[in-house]
């Protein structure tokens, strides 16, 4: 794989609470030199990033209800409906882990549903991260079909903030539990071109990290000596 090839599906991601104004120019600056699909960003710089990058092919992304997933559907309604107003084309919304384990799927379900809707009218995407860290294989599998009934267009693996990142097993999981037109992003901890690699094979379509400039470096050098 190419560094083109993967810079074109990844989400170049800088979510730290002490990013600034400047750190965020950077990060625009370099998705556009890549090529990435999005730049992920706290939900406070949206529009300094929708400024930055309108007109180009590199997407706005923000958070919701980042990264505990624990606020009430109105909360995260609002979120999602600022967002795209200001810009933002993929939201990553966390899914309420709590309200999930309680038992209580057809409030997890609805939320999703209405957040999916905010997203769609705008043209917008809905990416639901699982943490899957923090799920046994069958409760991942449960949360997955949810998340796919009521309208998400990617599950993401992880926030990369609560629980380990994302693995192979965890990918392979998600694309068997649902259908072929929910994508897969696996995010958390992904600093290697073969773990990139072994992620995308296992069925990923998108990845969240912090490090693309390693990871692209790495895959031109591997093509150079290939």
């Amino acid at each position: 794989m190419s560094a083109e090839e993967l810079a074109a599906v990844i989400d170049h991601t800088l979510l730290k609470p002490t990013a600034t104004a400047a750190d965020i120019e950077r990060l625009c600056s370099e998705a556009l030199q890549w090529g990435c699909a999005s730049v992920c960003v706290l939900p406070y710089f949206v529009p300094l990033a929708y400024r930055l990058l309108r007109g180009s092919r590199v997407a706005v992304c923000t958070v919701i209800g980042f990264p505990l997933g624990g606020t009430t559907r109105r909360t995260k309604l609002t979120e999602a409906e600022e967002a795209v107003m200001l810009g933002a084309r993929e939201l990553d919304m966390v899914i309420n882990l709590p309200a999930f384990l309680s038992g209580e799927e057809n409030e997890v379900e609805r939320e999703i549903a209405t957040v999916a809707a905010v997203a769609h009218r705008r043209g917008a995407l809905l990416k639901v991260i699982l943490e899957c860290g923090l799920l046994t294989p069958e409760q991942a599998r449960r949360a997955a079909e949810l998340a796919a009934r009521a309208g998400a267009d990617f599950l993401k693996t992880s926030t990369g903030f609560l629980s380990r990142g994302a693995t192979v097993d965890d990918v392979r999981l998600l694309r068997t539990t649902v259908p072929a037109h929910v994508q897969i992003k696996a995010a958390g901890g992904i600093r290697t071109y073969d773990q990139a690699r072994e992620l995308l094979q296992a069925g990923a379509t998108r990845l969240g990290t912090s490090a693309t400039a390693a990871l692209l470096e790495e895959a031109r050098r591997r093509v150079t000596i290939s």
